[in-house]
């Protein structure tokens, strides 16, 4: 069974929201601000964080920014009323995995959750494509950095970073496919399953955290080749 942190701080919805979640079949834990959201973050483990965006004392866009901040390996999706293309820009360059606007169907959140568990849980029938380098331990090999990608760390220049799962998903795919064009609306569609261009502008911003943990390691270097995707390059 899954389980949910939900913050929202209206009553009545977020009564509605949790009725629905837990009716679908999941765990859900009900937090009416952001610092109680942050709070059982810290006492408790979640699949998935759903914030409202205007918290009391700590908004949902703060949240987000702490839970980047201490590297909690937790997906996350925005509710708010704030329909501006530059608020849904900062969620999604928070690394969101979806953004829902208000007034939404109570159906539909579930179905986008249920979505986001699919994209971020561990494939259990499915064979990923084999990788390049591999050993015992499910680690990637790629130049002189390597990827523990069940434990989510990367290893680079002597220094280890804990991932996101889409970071990790993403690196993944580089490390898999070296030196092959692989186009954004490929990686959209695998990863996201959407190519739209909010979730676009998320990819954009996953593959610039990932150049920069990347930097220390001189013979790996994510490529853009404009107008059509990303090359990992590894040199010889």
């Amino acid at each position: 069974m899954a389980r949910i942190l939900l913050v929202e701080d209206d009553p009545s919805l977020g009564f509605l929201l949790q009725d629905s979640l837990e009716t679908a079949g999941y765990q859900v834990t009900l937090c009416p601000d952001g610092e109680a959201g942050l709070s059982a973050l810290a006492q408790e483990t979640f699949d998935l964080c759903v914030l409202d965006v205007m918290l009391p004392k700590r908004d949902g866009f703060s949240v987000a920014a702490e839970i980047r901040q201490r590297n909690l390996p937790v997906p996350f999706m925005f509710l708010t009323a704030k329909a501006l293309k530059a608020d849904r820009l900062q969620g999604f360059e928070l690394g969101a995995d979806d953004y829902l606007t208000k007034p939404f169907g109570l159906e539909e959140l579930v179905y986008r959750v249920k979505a986001i568990l699919r994209r971020t849980a561990p494939a259990s029938n499915v064979t990923p494509p084999e990788p390049v380098k591999t050993a015992p331990a499910d680690v990637i090999s790629f130049g002189t950095s390597s990827l523990e990608f069940k434990n989510l760390l990367l290893h680079v220049g002597g220094q280890t970073h804990t991932l996101t799962d889409r970071e990790a998903e993403l690196l993944r795919l580089f490390a898999q496919h070296p030196h092959q064009l692989l186009r954004r609306e490929e990686i959209l569609q695998r990863l996201w399953q959407d190519d739209g261009y909010f979730v676009g502008r998320s990819l954009d911003v996953f593959i610039s955290r990932l150049r920069k943990y990347l930097q220390p390691d001189s013979s790996v270097k994510i490529t853009t080749v404009h107008g059509r995707g990303y090359k990992l390059e590894v040199a010889e």
